[in-house]
């Protein structure tokens, strides 16, 4: 690793440690494995709390018919993070840089806190 991208490796991980929340990679990586809420500042001020994943069981099938796939959608910026919204039952994105904080949900809370969502997936 080049001395100039070691440097911005620290400096992504220095900013993250300063908010209290993991670096981008390391969010698109624990959502992989866990649904967490993300609390971040939308485009217009206002605060939003999204319980998000990206665990491949959560998704729903990818379609041929689909113009986009989710692998473009998550290549489109790595700026912006693509996530499965868990209450909207649909991909949406927001901006890393807004993110404000980051509450892994326990497994064991799955169904209490996702409470519809939790029972559909359960019967699939």
């Amino acid at each position: 690793m080049s001395a100039a991208i070691h440097r911005v490796e620290e400096l992504k991980q220095t900013v993250a440690d300063l908010k209290g929340i993991p670096t981008r990679d390391a969010l698109m990586e624990m959502l992989k494995k866990e649904v967490a809420v993300v609390t971040f500042k939308k485009l217009n001020g206002d605060e939003r709390k999204m319980p998000c994943t990206l665990i491949p069981q959560f998704l729903p099938p990818a379609k041929k018919d689909d113009a986009i796939t989710q692998k473009k959608v998550r290549e489109v910026s790595d700026k912006v993070c693509a996530v499965w919204a868990v209450e909207s039952k649909g991909f949406r994105s927001f901006r890393y840089d807004r993110v404000t904080d980051v509450e892994v949900i326990n497994k064991d809370d799955y169904k209490v806190r996702l409470g519809e969502f939790w029972n559909e997936q359960k019967e699939d």
